[in-house]
């Protein structure tokens, strides 16, 4: 079974799903709830809202506090990645470890993934992620130090995470 539950961030209402061997899902803030249920039911049809446990409820502090700009680390939320293809796993295995106020490139991701010419499908793997927040896609950036993509919707969504956890966005940042 899938739950899902909302939950009120500084950049806006998320949802986080759930099931049995961790969270499926987190999604960012849409234009309403709607939308973001929306999201959940397309991908989970039988998918119920409803109270988080206290698991689920305690990683919803976390990513709030994080939102918040409190520096948390978000790797002892246990993510379900049944479904998650092998390659996109290592990268946000290697993701999860960019600290808050950090930020890594897709080169380097790919370079630490063992070949430097990986950073485009490491960029289509951060494009691809489920768990925004938790595996921190927002803390990866392009080889010009520019948001490149992002999963979420708007690059401003990006620029405004890491501006809260104190990331000098500068002018290049800034203009998104």
């Amino acid at each position: 079974m899938v739950n899902f539950a909302f939950f009120p961030t500084q950049i806006g209402t998320c949802a986080i799903a759930w099931g049995e061997h961790g969270v499926l899902a987190v999604q960012l803030p849409e234009r309403d709830e709607a939308r973001l249920r929306l999201q959940i039911t397309k991908r989970w049809r039988n998918a119920v809202e409803g109270p988080p446990s206290d698991d689920v409820n305690q990683w919803i502090v976390e990513m709030t506090a994080l939102l918040d700009g409190e520096a948390r680390d978000l790797r002892d939320v246990h993510l379900d990645m049944a479904e998650v293809p092998e390659f996109n796993q290592r990268v946000y295995a290697v993701a999860r470890k960019i600290p808050a106020g950090s930020t890594r490139t897709y080169g380097e991701i790919a370079t630490e993934l063992g070949d430097p010419l990986l950073a485009r499908a490491v960029g289509q793997a951060l494009g691809q992620n489920p768990f925004p927040i938790v595996v921190p896609c927002h803390r990866v950036l392009a080889a010009n130090r520019l948001p490149g993509g992002f999963s979420a919707p708007g690059t401003h969504t990006k620029v405004r995470m890491l501006a809260i956890e104190g990331v000098d966005v500068g002018e290049q940042l800034s203009l998104f």
